[in-house]
């Protein structure tokens, strides 16, 4: 992404990257996940929930799907004109833990 914003950048093209956390979808609640992380015991999402939030600084099991849109959203609006070459962590405290 970053060698990709350098080149880019006297085309005015703008790279970017989003890194979000688990995202509530039916990629991370389903039965596969819940016995990835719940190796014992009974598999729901309210147990998969409490193992989720562990994972993060703020106290919340994952993100909404519209935390990661309105972050695309902010990216590609002129509001963001002059940012380049970012990794926009989506995570809540994640990567700081």
């Amino acid at each position: 992404m970053k060698s990709s914003a350098l080149e880019l950048a006297m085309h005015n093209i703008r790279v970017n990257s989003l890194h979000p956390t688990q995202v509530n979808t039916p990629m991370i609640i389903n039965d596969a996940t819940y016995k990835l992380f719940l190796r014992s015991g009974e598999l729901t999402e309210e147990r998969f929930a409490e193992s989720s939030k562990s994972m993060h600084a703020l106290p919340v099991s994952w993100v909404e799907p519209v935390d990661v849109s309105n972050a695309l959203l902010f990216l590609a609006s002129d509001e963001s004109r002059y940012i380049t070459g970012v990794t926009l962590p989506i995570d809540a405290g994640a990567m700081i833990k």
